[in-house]
């Protein structure tokens, strides 16, 4: 006879029962909990206070936490497993998902379409009737890779480890398979009414999903082994759908550029923009495109997770308590969290927000040195350290060094530029001001367009033109040119400046 024991689980007041034996990492994966590292015990992104219970300390959490974190119960769940009741407080707990409500111009057509943002961190789905454009069903979840690295390198590496990308593989496909099945399910839909899924993604997400092999994103020079259409009859994906409904992942436009960028494409129509434009995505691998109808440059940079609140002290997803804005007001910094609920961490519009409110107050000097001490205080029990800010630096300078870099690739100047679309969760929510103060994006506030879910959105349109879809969009990628930033002159000395913060 199976043992179980009840976890309970705070803030959310919720107890799960949980097999004798179980790792902690099964049971709070599913329920938002994220691990940062994939698991492997090298960060305390997975930080969980035990408040009854028992977890001895491990080897890992003695080196990675504080004699005094360990006395007040904190441990690293990625490192446990269930052997008796125990009640938790969650360092983190589930993040909402950008979706897309943008109406759009379509084709009628018969049938159903899903359309699927398959991202690093996160999964958006929406079933589309294809006859009157309606989205009849939406499902949102945790990528589940992400337990196995939260950016895209730390995926690329547990790949490349015996047997991982089989299991990176498995794991995805098995889990949109699902979210195809609850798509249908609750829109009441017979499958026979599917026509076509479209999904779009960042280079790794295409190839783990299409079972290629990771090396080359890997080494020098980071070519993919393929960036085409990968197209699927859905009984190899093991999803139990007609074989007439036709599964692909759209291609990517290079390197570490995706697919995902390319629906932004179609989204915004930057391609038949007259006046030159540029879509950023600001994530862990900050993908950009400059361009307008004479033809486009794209560019990946590795900014790392700061965006996301990884990596950093206090660091957290942009989930209920966490703080999102932060002012300077009366020479003291006022934070404002997500839910107004009492502060658990700070996401990255916060940190972006409370960086620029220190610059102001001159607590942060143009280095990025911390004058005010050696913490940066937010609240009695929250502050970000000198490694934090040197975090954003590096995260704002990627961004910012490649935009610079495009605009040379292009012979243009950053005043010539019309319009910059911010793609993604964090550009939809991010301060135009403040990513202005710190350098990340060095335009005008009213140039600049918080543009959703690009990826999804741009997914949706492609249900509707599935001819350009199988045929890889040869017109539109053929206006574009792959840079790799790091072999562009002067890449480093470029990326040194714009770590720099403005003095003013």
């Amino acid at each position: 006879m199976k043992v179980h024991f009840p976890v309970e689980l705070l803030p959310w007041g919720r107890t799960v029962d949980v097999e004798a034996g179980t790792a902690l990492a099964d049971v709070l994966f599913p329920l938002g909990v994220e691990f940062p590292c994939g698991g492997r015990g090298k960060c305390r992104g997975c930080r969980v206070k035990l408040l009854h219970g028992a977890l001895d300390p491990t080897p890992e959490e003695q080196r990675l936490l504080s004699a005094a974190a360990l006395a007040e119960g904190w441990r690293l769940s990625c490192r446990h497993q269930v052997h008796g009741p125990l009640k938790l407080e969650l360092a983190q707990w589930e993040t909402a998902i950008l979706q897309d409500e943008s109406p759009f111009h379509f084709v009628p057509q018969e049938g159903l379409g899903i359309a699927v943002d398959v991202g690093t961190t996160t999964l958006a789905a929406q079933l589309v009737d294809l006859e009157t454009g309606n989205v009849l069903a939406v499902r949102t979840s945790l990528n589940p890779q992400a337990r196995h690295g939260a950016d895209i390198m730390s995926r690329v590496e547990y790949a490349l480890a015996p047997e991982g990308a089989q299991t990176l593989t498995r794991l995805i496909r098995e889990h949109l398979g699902g979210m195809v099945t609850d798509l249908l399910g609750e829109a009441g839909a017979p499958p026979e009414r599917l026509r076509r899924i479209a999904l779009v993604g960042n280079t790794v997400m295409h190839h783990l999903f299409g079972g290629l092999n990771l090396a080359p994103l890997a080494q020098f020079p980071f070519e993919p082994a393929t960036d085409g259409t990968l197209v699927f009859n859905p009984s190899c994906l093991g999803w139990n759908l007609p074989d007439s409904v036709e599964v692909a992942f759209l291609p990517c436009l290079g390197g570490f550029v995706g697919s995902d960028i390319l629906a932004g494409l179609l989204a915004t129509g930057l391609p038949q923009q007259e006046k030159l434009s540029l879509l950023v995505d600001l994530g862990t691998n900050g993908e950009m495109v400059l361009g307008n109808t004479q033809g486009f440059v794209c560019a990946s940079t590795a900014a790392g997770p700061a965006f996301e609140g990884a990596r950093i002290t206090c660091g957290m997803r942009a989930a209920a308590g966490a703080i999102s804005a932060v002012t300077a007001s009366r020479g003291a910094l006022e934070c404002h969290t997500l839910g107004g609920l009492p502060p658990r961490g700070i996401c990255g519009s916060g940190l972006v927000d409370a960086v620029a409110a220190a610059l102001d107050l001159k607590w942060i000097a143009p280095s990025g040195r911390l004058t005010c001490g050696t913490t940066l205080p937010l609240t009695p029990s929250l502050h970000l350290s000198q490694q934090d800010v040197r975090e954003l630096q590096l995260a704002k300078g990627a961004i910012a060094a490649g935009i610079h870099l495009l605009l040379g690739q292009a012979g243009a100047e950053l005043s010539s530029l019309h319009r910059i679309w911010l793609a993604g969760a964090f550009g939809n929510y991010i301060s135009r001001a403040s990513a202005r103060r710190i350098g990340l994006l060095p335009f005008p506030p009213e140039k600049v367009i918080p543009a959703g879910n690009t990826a999804l959105r741009g997914a949706k349109l492609a249900l509707f033109d599935w001819k350009s879809v199988l045929a890889g969009y040869p017109t539109l990628r053929h206006l574009g040119r792959h840079v790799s930033l790091h072999e562009c002159p002067g890449f480093a000395d470029i990326y040194g400046e714009a770590m720099i913060f403005p003095a003013a």
